[in-house]
């Protein structure tokens, strides 16, 4: 298999785990950062538009992972790909996102 496969992979993970809260907050009626707010990532998004955030989002994770290669779930270098990617972006969402609510800016 060619090795932007596994890259393909990687960022498919981490579209698809940006979708998640954008979404969820959209549809919860929650305003959320996006890359549109003012300031980009940091004002806060209507709600309408984190949905249309996360469903953009989980769109290109969907095509990076099932149209691009041959993706198998049993096959382990394609989960790993796709799971560095699914966390290294959750863990800077986490620490991006929760710095507010923490209040360690």
């Amino acid at each position: 298999m060619h090795w932007y496969f596994y890259v393909s992979y990687f960022f498919a993970g981490a579209f698809l785990a940006n979708a998640v809260p954008h979404f969820v907050s959209g549809t919860c009626g929650r305003s959320f950062p996006t890359p549109f707010a003012s300031p980009p990532g940091r004002g806060l998004s209507s709600p309408l538009v984190n949905v249309l955030w996360g469903t953009f989002n989980a769109v290109v994770g969907y095509l990076l992972v099932c149209q691009i290669g041959d993706f198998h779930i049993r096959r382990i270098l394609d989960v790993l790909a796709f799971g560095t990617g699914s966390l290294l972006m959750a863990i800077m969402l986490a620490r991006t996102f929760g710095r507010p609510e923490s209040g360690s800016r």
